[in-house]
Parts: C-alpha cells; structure tokens; sequence
C-alpha cells in the first residue's frame, strides 16, 4: 500500500508531507531515527482505519454482495415505495431536493460524517427530516452497519412558526372570494376545522340532519370524525347539493392547487402567514378558549393523540377565571339544573 506520508529534510530539521492534501508539517527534530518513528506511527494511524474498512467490507459482501456498490438512491427509491397515495406523492417530491444531489450516488459504505453535514446545510428543515428518515431506514435493514451521525450530533428540527386562522381574517377572506363554492369550503373548514382533503370529500349522505352531526373518516389517519353543528354551518350546507359531493369541483383538485387558490384568496385579503391547514389550527384554538373538553375537540378534530391536539391549541389566549368566579358560574348551572 502507498504510504500517505513522506519524510524529508529541510535544513536540520525533519518534516513530513501529506502526499493527497500537500499539507507538510515539521517533526521538530533532527534525529533521523526518531522522525522515522513519528513517519510509521502517522502512516500507520491513517493505514488502520481503511484495512479495518476493508476487512468489514469483506466480511459484510458475503452476506450482501452489493453492500460495496449501493448508493443512498436506493432507500430513497425503496422507502417512497413503502407509502401510497398523498404521502408517496409528497416523499416522491422530498426525494427530488437538490441537497441529496451531495449523496445520491455515493456508495452507503463510503459515506463519513462531513457529507451529511454538508448535505443538511445546503437544505432545508424538510432536508433534515427526510434525510433522517433515509439514514434510519438504511439502519433498519441493514444496509448501513453503524449511524453516519449519533443520534445527539443532528442538527435540531426548527419547523416554521404556526398560527391559526383569526376570525378577522376569515371573513376577510371570505368577503373577497368571487366562488360561491369556494367561500362555502372555507366556512365549512372554519366551522368543523376539517383537513382540507377531508371537507372538500364531504358527501351530503354525511350528513345527520336529525341530530346536526356531520360524520366522516380522515383520509389521512381512517379515524371517524364527529362533529355536531349549529345554525350558522347548517345554512352554509343548505346552499349546498343534496346529495352527492358537496364541492364537485374541489373534491378532484389536488391538494396543491386547492392550496394554490387559497393564496389567492388571502392575497385579495391582505392576509399572510397562514394555510388551509390553519383551519385546524384555528379551530383547536377556538375550542380551547370557550373552554371546551378536551377530550370533545380531540374526538372532532380526528387527533388520536393528546400530545398532536395540544400541539396545535398550544397558541390559544386563555383568560382563566377565578376560582370564586367558576364556583358561582358553576352553583348556577346546578340550581338551573335543579328547577328544570
């Protein structure tokens, strides 16, 4: 094997050269002898490592003969092919970030640190999330022996600042769309706080007029969704087709040109800084002001877990009462209770 180092001698003194990066580096001695030592001991700390690389190498091959030639395009290939629907779409546009352009066809084997660090600084936090999922699933089946970063030297997920929709921007909004069908989609996500997919699949066979209850399954989690109305969505469902779709038009757009429209609606607004999603928001923060159960607006809202629902009402502005005020609220609803 080349040795990556060489000695030479300037002067009195010995030094040593890098023979790949030309950095040289004096040995501060003139004893021949004693820069040899410190030459084998530098060839040998670089030598080490690539034989215990190469011996792993050989010993992984005979239980996966293309672990010396698969590149980090193949979990991204195999892992898209896990998902279905939306969300192979969405991992399919994730795959395609300009950052992984750094690692796509570098050998999984190959691969130290540095690169993914370089490949999470030229991206994004979408880039961090995904490029986790990648390195956890190459993990997960063994086509990467050992974490390229430890769990603890990830940069840290700083997602965007999310906010609900106020009720001011809603009927900004909705007093400048031109499209009956449209400012009814957006006062049914106001009023049931629905993801748009969910509220723009609604049928009218969803609906329970006899018990003003709107029942549907999220697309996204097949939990059933129940959420019972009041006078001022079941005007807007008046208006809209007695049976069949509700919104024919949004029901097949997809999902992207929905949110396309949107903007459009809040530009006309003045609005910023808010999605479709918002909508969700929105209505968790809502239910957590006037004080509604938790437990209700986690079961309207189609949240399997408490931790996701207080995630989304965490913003709300809660004027908690004293506690002499809700003991004399609560003793009047008792003695309404008791005369009825």
């Amino acid at each position: 094997m080349k040795q990556r180092f060489i000695l030479y001698r300037r002067g009195r003194k010995f030094y040593c050269e890098d023979t790949v990066t030309r950095k040289q580096e004096s040995f501060r001695t003139n004893d021949r002898a004693e820069a040899l030592t410190l030459l084998h001991a530098r060839n040998e700390s670089f030598r080490q490592p690539i034989l215990n690389l190469r011996i792993a190498r050989t010993y992984l091959a005979a239980t996966d003969p293309a672990i010396a030639t698969r590149t980090w395009q193949v979990p991204m290939d195999e892992m898209t092919k896990t998902k279905s629907g939306e969300t192979q779409d969405r991992y399919q546009r994730a795959m395609q970030d300009k950052a992984f352009d750094l690692i796509r066809d570098l050998p999984i084997l190959e691969t130290q640190a540095e690169h993914f660090l370089k490949v999470l600084h030229a991206g994004t936090v979408a880039t961090n999330v995904f490029l986790r999922r990648i390195h956890n699933f190459a993990l997960d089946i063994s086509w990467l022996p050992w974490p390229v970063l430890p769990k603890k030297r990830w940069p840290k997920v700083k997602f965007k600042d999310k906010r609900g929709i106020t009720r001011e921007e809603h009927e900004a909004i909705i007093a400048r769309e031109f499209s009956a069908q449209r400012k009814a989609f957006y006062d049914l996500c106001w009023h049931l706080g629905g993801s748009q997919t969910d509220v723009a699949r609604l049928q009218a066979e969803d609906i329970d007029w006899q018990d003003n209850v709107i029942g549907f399954s999220r697309k996204k989690t097949k939990t059933v969704a129940l959420v019972r109305f009041g006078p001022e969505v079941e005007a807007v469902l008046r208006a809209l087709p007695a049976s069949g779709p509700l919104f024919p038009h949004l029901r097949d757009m997809q999902a992207k040109h929905r949110a396309k429209h949107f903007r459009l609606s809040c530009h006309r607004a003045g609005v910023s800084g808010v999605t479709l999603h918002s909508y969700r928001y929105a209505w968790a923060e809502r239910a957590k002001v006037a004080g509604y159960p938790e437990r209700f607006a986690q079961e309207a809202l189609g949240h399997n877990s408490k931790a996701v629902h207080r995630a989304y009402a965490k913003k709300a502005q809660v004027t908690v009462p004293s506690l002499e005020e809700y003991e004399r609220m609560m003793t009047g609803r008792t003695l309404v209770s008791q005369t009825a």
